[in-house]
Order: structure tokens, then sequence, then C-alpha cells
């Protein structure tokens, strides 16, 4: 049974906080993070960021010490490993990962190049085929097994850009409040670099993170939205994060659209009904084109569920590996 001790909700958990039931230790973070990870106080997003590593990646002419965390334990079945969406980090999973892990699941938490806590001081490229590389080579040299590949938000558009490219790395996908019909172009030639840093800019600014934060979840408290807009922003305090979202910008982004058919593994949809960032109507239509999928709505939730509902997000997640995992067993009894 998955539960999250201490809050099975992380509004509780807030409030908690607030009230001062629920003490945040000081916790050994990792020298590598911005010292203003001290400021956080969920204690899910501290336990969690201090679990963060840096592993040695190379690819192409380049070699990154990559973000991720690493599961404690490693199993004999499919690995479920867990992406973030635009301009994220692996602390979104700060509630679901320890529920995944407690069921006994081989979790992982990647950071896509470009974004999370990799050191980027010497910039590699961060354009759409860069990221593609960079995780495939992270999963060739790390993971090892295909995986159950989770993608939330933008986070979906890599997943099925990677399951299109490299099928071989992927068992099954899950897509969460997937944005993938967003059309980007090869490259943006018209938008001059003052224009994309003047927009990384406004994009790191407090203001513009805590209306969005406003905007992706229902019904949480003032102290709750100004403490998630921080861990929301801690990556951004890298020196180099405008360096690599402007690379990003100027590269094109993610267009899948003409590759979801392409997707030939199971896929389970999952989406929150009061989503304001994207319509659940879009969550219809990847269901119709892609050829293998199951959609799931979370009910009083909007954009973000494993942060909102991880309970109800682990729980389908677990479904979803197990179905696989009867299947594997009654393929093999047969012969």
């Amino acid at each position: 049974m998955l539960t999250l001790t201490a809050s099975s909700l992380p509004i509780r958990t807030a409030s908690a906080i607030q009230r001062g039931l629920l003490t945040v230790r000081s916790d050994a973070f990792p020298s590598f993070l911005p010292k203003e990870v001290e400021n956080i106080k969920d204690p899910f997003a501290r336990k969690l960021a201090t679990r963060i590593e840096r592993l040695p990646v190379s690819f192409g002419e380049n070699c990154v010490m990559s973000s991720c965390v690493k599961p404690l334990v490693q199993s004999e079945t499919s690995p479920v490993v867990l992406l973030h969406g635009f301009d994220s980090s692996c602390l979104e999973w700060r509630y679901t990962y320890p529920l995944l892990e407690e069921a006994g699941l081989e979790t992982w938490a990647v950071d896509i190049l470009g974004w999370g806590f990799s050191d980027l001081e010497r910039l590699p490229p961060c354009n759409v085929a860069s990221k593609r590389d960079h995780f495939f080579q992270l999963w060739k040299s790390y993971i090892k097994k295909p995986m159950i590949l989770v993608g939330p938000s933008l986070g979906a558009a890599v997943a099925i850009d990677f399951a299109a490219s490299y099928p071989e790395a992927v068992e099954r996908l899950v897509l969460i409040d997937a944005s993938v019909y967003t059309e980007g172009t090869e490259n943006q030639p018209t938008l001059s670099k003052m224009l994309a840093y003047a927009g990384a800019y406004i994009l790191k600014s407090f203001p513009l993170r805590f209306y969005v934060t406003f905007l992706c979840f229902t019904g949480i408290s003032l102290s709750t939205s100004l403490d998630w807009t921080n861990i929301g922003r801690l990556h951004c305090r890298f020196p180099w994060w405008e360096d690599a979202l402007v690379d990003f910008m100027m590269s094109g982004v993610y267009n899948v659209s003409a590759q979801i058919e392409q997707v030939k593994q199971r896929t389970l949809i999952i989406w929150g009904e009061e989503d304001q960032i994207i319509s659940n109507k879009l969550g219809v239509r990847l269901h119709s084109e892609l050829p293998d999928a199951i959609i799931r709505q979370i009910p009083d939730c909007g954009h973000i569920p494993h942060v909102e509902r991880p309970s109800s997000v682990a729980k389908m997640i677990l479904e979803f590996v197990r179905e696989a995992q009867y299947k594997e067993v009654e393929y093999s009894t047969q012969f």
C-alpha cells in the first residue's frame, strides 16, 4: 500500500511546517547545489535534494557531470525513469519519488540537459539533438535496461522524441499533462539573442514563477506557493542557466507531433482535470493518435499531478508497471 508518511497531501505538510508541528532539520546537501537550497522549507524537497548526484556523461565531444537521483537498490524488473517539465529539475518528483521507491520500484529521476543541477560551466549545445544524445548516453552508461520512461509536460515531448529515436531503450511510456502539440522550428533566425536573453530574465523572475505556480496548482496556500516557487527556480541560480536556456530557445525547441504515431510502446496518459495550462482535450487527442495507449484523469488536480496528487500518480504508475510484469510472466509460461 502506498503512503506518504508525515503528509498524504503536500498542502498539509506546508501547513504543519508553518504551525511548527513539523521540524525541518539541517540537511547535508551536495556542495554543488545553490546555497539557496537551505531556504527551502518543504521536507520532501530537502530530502530529495540531499540525494542528487552528478555522474559523468560523455556525448559527442562533450563530457558533462550530469545531475540525477539514483535508486537505492537495483532490481531485475524494468527501471522507472522520471523526467521533468520545461526549465525544471528532478525536485518535481519530491513527493512521488519516495512512493515509487517504497513500492519496490527501481526509480531514477534525471535532469534534462540544460536544466536541473548538472555542471554546465563548459556549456555544450543544449538543443533537442544534444538533449536526446546526452540522455541516451546516460541511459547506456548507467541504466542499461529498457525503461518505463515518465515525462510530464514538456518532458512528454522529450520522452516521445527519445522513444521514437531509441525504441530499444524504452519498454513503456507514461505521459503526464503532455505538452506535445507546440510546434517549434528547425532554428530561430528571427529571434535575436538580445530578445532571447530578455525572455530568460523574465522567466527567471520571482513574480512570473509565482504566477505560474498559481496557474499550475489548485487550492494551495500562499506560504506553499512561495516555497514551491523557490523550489522551481532553484536551478536558475547557476551562472550558466541563461546561456543554456537561450541556446535551447534559439535552436527551435521540440516539435514531436509527427513522431507520435511512431511510438509503438504501450503508453499511459495521465491528466489533471483542472489543468489551466494545457487542455485535457489535447490528452484525448493524444490518446487517439498513439497506437497503444490508455488514459486516466485525476479530478481536482492541475497541471503537475505528481506534485499535487502524488499518491494517485504513484498508484497509476505502479499499476501500469505491474501490468507489464504480469504480461511478461503470462508470456513466459506459454513456452
